[in-house]
């Protein structure tokens, strides 16, 4: 056994020695690679970020009044409109308590008619010898008391229709309701909780939260637009379809969370009833939200496939007119698997290598061979 290991230790320091003069023997040739032209396309910049539908409008029906849940005049899940009525709460009792208060203002205004009565005598008196001061001024108080009092009743009379209105609960938003907390024949009121809840539908709502350094970056992106709500907003729905309305940036959030560095963002987008009569977001639905230019403009690309990265950054090789390739660092903007867009490092015109990277050295000479058109991204994230 160790003669064999002497053997073989020989044989390895043998080719050892002799690499490096096999590495100096004359090969084929330079090694053949495919190369494309660097130039400028018009494309269409887009950016992709998680998002979430929310409802404009969002109400929770609450009883107002403590009585029993009498009649509920909808289906769960149906779309409702606004002034619809949905819950009525018992009335007999705030029925009777309104003809209570009624009568109430009657008496009151009987007895203001009375008083003015008496006020008029008291005066009609004081100007003969037979009345007094102090009669016509008992009268005088006794009207302003009695009209008082019938404000009193009309004042109660409207807090008692008031609560008989409170009785039927209606829709305040046109939107979707949802499933019923409380049943029929329970006793509800103000602390009882949300009887249903109802949405808003069109238009609708989509938030999504970016790191703070993304949003300074989409700012200078599209600083030539005026600002970020000139940015076309679409939505990828679950399915991977893109959803055909088109929205637009509404508002962006005035503080940033401290735990994520990430701000608010949100858009608003029509949703409007399908043939079907369903419509395709739903509030709290998870979607993909695209960024969109309302503009294409014209970028330096080259595909993607020719951009290699090590520690320091993402680099090309150039092929310079003696077919020499160089290593040249660049500076990457928005891009696609297909598409990578050249904020700098990279002159129009420049053949940059695509195919046969893994043969090429830097400042070794290649065979170049121009590589067919290829087929332009529609846009670039």
């Amino acid at each position: 056994m160790s003669c064999f290991l002497r053997r073989s230790f020989v044989l390895l320091s043998a080719l050892l020695i002799a690499s490096p003069v096999l590495a100096q023997m004359p090969g084929g040739g330079p090694p053949a690679v495919g190369t494309m032209m660097a130039s400028r396309q018009t494309i269409t910049e887009t950016s992709e970020i998680n998002g979430r539908i929310q409802a404009i409008g969002r109400v929770e029906l609450t009883a107002r009044v403590t009585a029993y849940l009498h009649e509920q005049l909808f289906v769960e899940g149906a779309e409702v409109k606004k002034g619809q009525l949905l819950f009525r709460l018992e009335q007999g009792p705030f029925q009777a308590d309104v003809e209570a208060k009624r009568a109430a203002v009657a008496q009151s205004e009987a007895q203001l008619d009375y008083a003015n009565l008496a006020l008029s005598r008291a005066e009609q008196l004081l100007k003969t010898a037979a009345g007094s001061q102090s009669t016509a001024d008992n009268a005088r108080a006794a009207q302003k008391t009695a009209a008082a009092q019938v404000r009193a009743a009309q004042a109660q009379l409207r807090q008692a229709e008031i609560n008989l209105d409170y009785t039927e609960i209606k829709s305040p938003i046109d939107g979707r309701i949802g499933r019923v907390n409380i049943t029929l024949g329970n006793v509800v009121g103000p602390a009882s909780g949300s009887l249903a809840s109802v949405v808003s539908q069109d238009p609708i709502y989509v938030t999504f939260p970016i790191p703070l350094k993304r949003l300074l970056l989409l700012r200078e992106q599209f600083a030539d637009q005026g600002s970020l709500e000139g940015l076309r907003v679409q939505l990828k729905l679950p399915n991977g379809r893109l959803y055909q309305e088109t929205g637009r940036l509404q508002f962006v959030d005035i503080s940033v969370a401290r735990d994520t560095d990430t701000i608010m963002l949100r858009a608003v987008i029509p949703n409007p009833l399908l043939p079907s009569g369903d419509r395709e977001l739903t509030h709290d639905q998870l979607v993909r939200v695209v960024l969109e230019r309302a503009k294409p403009r014209d970028i330096l690309a080259i595909p993607r496939a020719a951009v290699l990265t090590d520690q320091q950054g993402d680099y090309v090789y150039v092929v310079d007119d003696k077919d020499i390739v160089r290593q040249r660092r660049i500076k990457l903007g928005q891009s696609t698997p297909e598409t990578a867009s050249i904020i700098d490092g990279l002159k129009e015109g420049e053949h940059i290598v695509v195919e046969g990277l893994h043969r090429v050295r830097p400042n070794a000479q290649v065979a170049p061979s121009p590589l067919p058109p290829r087929p332009t991204a529609a846009s670039v994230r």
